[in-house]
């Protein structure tokens, strides 16, 4: 049996659907799986071992360039590269009209969620079959879910994100327990407040923990850079791309973030993570993992900085 799996965003997503792969393993030890994924995300799928091939899209990349000549030849190579496979099912677990239309381009059947529980309806008449699931269930079982509808194999395996932290030298990072410090995120209306990061920072340093922050764009680097400067024996990691980040976190004891993606990847690489959580609710879309985790706050109700305090506390035991 071949299989296409389509998520193509964003990280929080794609780690979500990581399960999936472990899941039709399981149920379908022969089988080939492969994912059509963003190029930017694609270090993410690699991580799982029995991911066997690749189709990276470029939507986001494409989205800005509509104009250029280049842009228009890479989506007819895509179209071509989709097209080579003939699969015994294509799966969108992403529900979205983009998506859909991915779905629709590959050769085999089309499966996904019915037009009552899509995140957008009219993904659904792109499909040839699919499912109603439950809505009201996290986003992780949500996709398990869809993927045992679709393929007829009971749901009831235990969660395996089935994905290890890679190997990596950091020649920067001291020789010492570190948390991982995640402070940034898509929207700034998710921030934890610099004060609350900087009274967590210090605590973590009286535990003999040294506090990583990671950061993306330039004002990802301020913010970082202005909290490390409050807390002596913090550190502002340099730039690294997903597959360092993997293997930073990796290397922590400890990872506190916000709603971010790479918040939901620590959670799946099994690293005791507390999620923070300022405009958004987590019942759906928290962290969820095998390991020690805790979701904080919701939308208008940041969580105090002494409540997360208490949860390091049982980590550090």
């Amino acid at each position: 049996m071949r299989i296409l799996l389509v998520k193509t965003s964003s990280l929080g997503d794609v780690v979500h659907n990581l399960p999936v792969v472990s899941d039709l393993r399981r149920a379908f030890p022969d089988a080939r799986i492969d994912w059509c994924i963003e190029e930017a995300l694609a270090d993410i799928a690699h991580l799982h071992p029995e991911v066997c091939e690749l189709i990276p899209v470029a939507i986001r990349r494409w989205r800005r360039s509509l104009t250029r000549w280049e842009t228009w030849r890479e989506m007819a190579d895509f179209r071509k590269r989709i097209r080579q496979t003939s699969y015994d099912a294509i799966l969108d677990t992403q529900g979205l009209v983009k998506s859909a239309l991915i779905v629709r381009l590959a050769r085999g059947r089309h499966l996904g969620y019915s037009a009552e529980v899509a995140r957008e309806a009219f993904a659904a008449r792109f499909y040839d079959e699919t499912f109603l699931i439950p809505p009201n269930a996290h986003a992780v079982t949500r996709n398990r879910w869809l993927a045992a509808a679709a393929f007829d194999y009971p749901v009831d395996l235990p969660l395996n994100y089935g994905i290890t932290a890679p190997d990596c030298t950091f020649s920067w990072l001291p020789d010492t327990p570190v948390s991982i410090l995640l402070t940034a995120t898509s929207r700034d209306d998710k921030l934890w407040s610099e004060a609350n990061w900087v009274v967590l920072a210090q605590s973590l340093v009286h535990r003999g923990l040294t506090p990583v922050l990671p950061s993306g764009s330039p004002s990802e680097r301020q913010r970082a850079e202005r909290i490390a400067t409050q807390v002596p024996g913090s550190l502002v990691a340099p730039p690294l791309r997903l597959t360092e980040l993997a293997a930073l976190l990796g290397r922590s004891r400890l990872a506190v973030g916000v709603d971010t993606g790479l918040v939901h990847l620590a959670a799946a690489l099994g690293i005791p993570t507390l999620a923070l959580y300022v405009a958004t609710e987590p019942a759906l879309t928290g962290v969820l993992g095998t390991g020690f985790f805790r979701n904080f706050g919701g939308r208008g109700k940041p969580p105090h900085a002494a409540e997360v305090m208490v949860a390091i506390d049982q980590v550090l035991r």
